[in-house]
């Protein structure tokens, strides 16, 4: 039913079925068009940004999208999220921020922070991947985050997040993969929830470490031209360089592939409780 794609970070090279994030699409989307129904307003802005995010996710797995429509594309995401942040009225433009309290940026905010959040969220969670687990586990650990710090509105990511749980046990165990479409809804998901429930600075520090795997990645292909690269070692995963989160930690100490995984995942369970604790203490 699904294509099958090559698991390249296994001596065997098996053939695993491709693009199953395109369950987690369809149940989110009909789970929150009944939210909606029920008259939960949230609830449709962030089904067509989920709905977008899979869409684009199927243009890349089956175009193989450049980087330089990939990193623009979620622009488009961030139309609906700017007509409902406009329907909060005076508080629509104002983000809360740790050290300078809330700030009001007026009309900035939908054309430039909106677009931001949505466009950088949405690289960066697709490009923390490659390893079985990656782009559902670490996700979900940022989702869980959100859901704790913005309780009000959590209801609109109680059955995406399960769906999406689920698939993580059978990625992590290397029988599945989301494909694109999985890790673009996903991190649509994720910004488009942080500025629904008005939660961007949880998002920020909760995203850290995706972030810091971006910034090693993009400055090494363009000052250098180098990309990462894990070498098999036996059972374990090796790197020579420090190109990104994965390289630099399988640089320190060479660890098996669901190793690897455990200790991004905890990179990331990390930088979101902080944002949990700062949420809540500061």
């Amino acid at each position: 039913m699904f294509p099958r794609a090559v698991d390249q970070h296994k001596p065997s090279k098996p053939l695993i079925p491709n693009g199953l994030g395109v369950i987690y699409v369809l149940v989110s989307t009909i789970y929150l068009f009944l939210l909606h129904y029920y008259n939960y307003a949230a609830a449709l802005p962030l089904a067509g940004c989920i709905l977008f995010g899979g869409f684009m996710g199927l243009l890349d797995d089956w175009l193989d999208l450049r980087w330089r429509y990939k990193a623009f594309l979620p622009l488009f995401a961030s139309l609906p999220l700017a007509v409902q942040r406009e329907a909060l009225g005076p508080e629509a433009t104002k983000m809360a921020t740790y050290i300078f309290g809330r700030i009001d940026f007026g009309p900035l905010f939908y054309i430039i922070v909106i677009p931001v959040i949505v466009t950088v969220t949405t690289n960066v969670v697709n490009q923390l991947g490659g390893l079985n687990g990656l782009e559902t586990i670490c996700p979900s650990i940022v989702m869980i985050g959100l859901m704790v710090t913005s309780p009000q509105k959590s209801i609109l990511l109680i059955l995406p997040l399960l769906v999406y749980l689920i698939l993580s046990v059978f990625n992590f165990s290397g029988k599945i993969f989301v494909g694109n479409t999985g890790s673009f809804a996903v991190g649509l998901t994720l910004a488009s929830y942080a500025i629904i429930a008005n939660n961007e600075q949880t998002l920020l520090i909760s995203i850290s470490p995706f972030i810091f795997n971006s910034s090693l990645i993009l400055l090494n292909v363009f000052l250098y031209g180098r990309t990462a690269r894990l070498i098999l070692s036996g059972q374990r995963w090796r790197a020579d360089s420090r190109r990104s989160l994965l390289t630099l930690i399988a640089n320190y100490k060479p660890l098996t592939e669901k190793a690897l995984v455990a200790v991004a995942s905890l990179l990331v369970a990390l930088s979101t409780l902080i944002a949990v604790l700062v949420c809540y203490v500061w």
